[in-house]
């Protein structure tokens, strides 16, 4: 079994305190309103949470089964790669999950932001109803699809080291592609260079559809498909230009 590395320990330790913090400080919800990362147009948005959610999670299954694949695709990682290029990968592909995420849920809700705009309503009201979750008085009822999709995504957090993760996983799966990897629930190797582009795929086919495989059905599947695709190109970009096929420098 390989020993955890520095870093992957001092991220386990860091993300485990996070997650006694939300258990114990204003039961919970001070931490999740001041750390998790809302919507940019929430008033309960602040900049670092654009940080600050990659150590925040939903509960202790979350925390194991990050924590889990940290240890197990992160120490490798960082042993091969060493810990600067290691934490660039870590930072980056959380924020190009978070990226995705937010670009996803902007996508859904301009185009009905502006239908409600276009219907004689003002920003302001639309913002007491997200906030009230109540519909004003004379709002017509063909608005209530629009008023739903802008309040799920007004009201949106996130919160996880998932997008992370998955850069890393990326970074591991191009390293060592010839690895095998086997689910949980579906003990079958698959070598890395199948098994990553296909946890990908079903990610995107989620993100799309709704319809979850093997994660919760609140899982923030753009989020994974960001971080996947950050580690991935960061990890050809230095393939190419500063790495030859057998060696890693630090």
């Amino acid at each position: 079994m390989m020993r955890i590395s520095d870093t992957v320990k001092h991220l386990i330790i860091i993300n485990v305190i996070m997650f006694v913090g939300t258990l114990t400080v204003g039961g919970g919800e001070t931490f999740y309103e001041w750390f998790a990362l809302h919507f940019p147009a929430s008033d309960s948005f602040k900049p670092w949470q654009i940080v600050t959610h990659m150590f925040m999670h939903g509960g202790i299954g979350h925390l194991f089964f990050n924590m889990f694949a940290l240890w197990m695709f992160g120490s490798p990682v960082e042993y091969r790669l060493g810990r600067n290029k290691f934490l660039f990968i870590y930072f980056s592909a959380g924020l190009g999950a978070a990226l995705f995420q937010l670009a996803g849920y902007y996508f859904t809700y301009l185009p009905a932001y502006d239908e409600l705009i276009a219907s004689g309503l003002s920003p302001d009201q639309i913002v007491e109803m997200m906030k009230t979750n109540k519909v004003l008085n004379g709002t017509s009822s063909d608005l209530i699809p629009a008023l739903q999709t802008v309040y799920g995504s007004y009201n949106s957090t996130m919160v996880g080291a998932s997008g992370c993760i998955m850069g890393i996983l990326a970074a591991f799966g191009m390293m060592n592609p010839n690895a095998e990897l086997m689910l949980i629930f579906l003990p079958i190797p698959i070598k890395a260079k199948y098994f990553i582009p296909g946890i990908i795929i079903l990610d995107v086919i989620s993100a799309i559809t709704g319809q979850s495989f093997f994660s919760p059905s609140n899982t923030a599947y753009l989020a994974h498909v960001g971080g996947a695709l950050v580690g991935f190109f960061i990890m050809w970009y230095w393939k190419k230009n500063q790495f030859n096929q057998n060696r890693w420098d630090r």
